[in-house]
């Protein structure tokens, strides 16, 4: 099914004549009364009577809106561009997800109002079904709640995702699908959960995210506009067939889950230590290198191989040590 757009625009013109031969009718009447004329009576009074008909044929559309029309269940046409249209007054507006509210912009939910009664002082919540049945074309961010889910490492990870969005087909969105707006939020879910299972949560060795055979180093936290730009594809190919559009998805949460929290951070702390102190050691022994070298060119002391041994060893220390070293002076003679 293709989605026709309705163009012609005489909502201000119906609107115009309608009021018009209602109010003539009220003279009509009169004038039939007068001229001893049935006929103009009866038109005028049946006029009264159902020419209220054509102002439910009345749909004002405001810019980046749609509105899906149906007579006695067949699609007939779709109002996309703002304006004042008149179409069948029996013709009826189809949106499905009118009064899904998900966690995302654009939705508010209107289906709870609260209503006072000043005079009883009682507060009630009374549940009004939302009858806007427009359906908007605008750009707009879902953001899931955050889900629980096993890196390519098995570790359990929480992540979240916003996806940004919008509906390019009216009809597909209307008719291909129960609900788009549940189905691009289930989808979300399955898309997200599908990339990140092939991902570790930080470089591992050995390990393919992108199924090419070869190890790389692509991961959650390193990687983390690579894993957006696959989800975003993943999702745009399971909600196409709903005339959906992704156009961004980004990670807004992402984070061990609590109970492998804490050791996981032991172990970014042990690996951070071990990569501090080879970069000490890497310092330290080209230290001393350069000393003994630099005593051997000005020729100051004479060191046979015993004495080198302790001078690097004593170097080491001073060097590579966690606390100040506390100096021994020696006055008497070197040997």
């Amino acid at each position: 099914m293709e989605e026709k757009v309705i163009t012609k625009k005489n909502g201000m013109l119906v609107l115009i004549l309608t009021t018009v031969l209602y109010i003539a009718a009220i003279p009509g009447i009169f004038m039939g009364i007068a001229a001893d004329s049935s006929l103009l009576v009866v038109i005028s009074i049946l006029w009264l009577c159902i020419g209220w008909i054509p102002y439910c044929g009345l749909r004002v559309i405001k810019p980046q809106e749609a509105l899906v029309l149906t007579l006695f269940g067949k699609y007939v046409g779709t109002l996309k561009e703002d304006g004042f249209y008149f179409v069948n007054p029996f013709c009826s507006a189809v949106n499905p997800a009118a009064n899904t509210h998900l966690k995302q912009s654009g939705d508010v939910d209107m289906s709870s109002v609260k209503l006072s009664a000043a005079t009883e002082g009682v507060t009630a919540n009374v549940s009004v079904p939302n009858m806007n049945k427009k359906i908007s074309l605008k750009i707009m961010t879902l953001s899931n709640n955050r889900q629980k889910i096993n890196d390519c490492l098995g570790n359990p990870v929480e992540i979240s995702i916003a996806v940004t969005w919008r509906v390019v087909d009216t009809v597909k969105a209307v008719f291909d699908v129960d609900n788009y707006k549940e189905y691009l939020s289930l989808q979300c879910d399955a898309a997200l959960r599908n990339i990140v299972r092939n991902y570790p949560y930080d470089v591992a060795p050995n390990v393919d995210t992108t199924g090419d055979g070869v190890a790389d180093e692509g991961s959650l936290r390193g990687s983390s506009e690579i894993v957006a730009e696959r989800i975003r594809q993943e999702i745009q190919q399971k909600v196409e067939k709903a005339g959906l559009e992704i156009l961004e998805a980004r990670i807004t949460y992402l984070a061990y889950a609590p109970e492998i929290a804490a050791a996981m951070l032991q172990r970014q702390q042990a690996s951070a230590i071990v990569d501090a102190r080879k970069m000490i050691v890497d310092g330290a022994v080209g230290m001393v290198e350069m000393a003994l070298e630099r005593l051997n060119e000005k020729d100051i002391v004479n060191l046979d191989e015993e004495r080198k041994a302790a001078m690097v060893s004593n170097l080491l220390v001073v060097l590579c040590g966690n606390k100040d070293a506390q100096p021994v002076v020696n006055s008497g003679s070197l040997y």
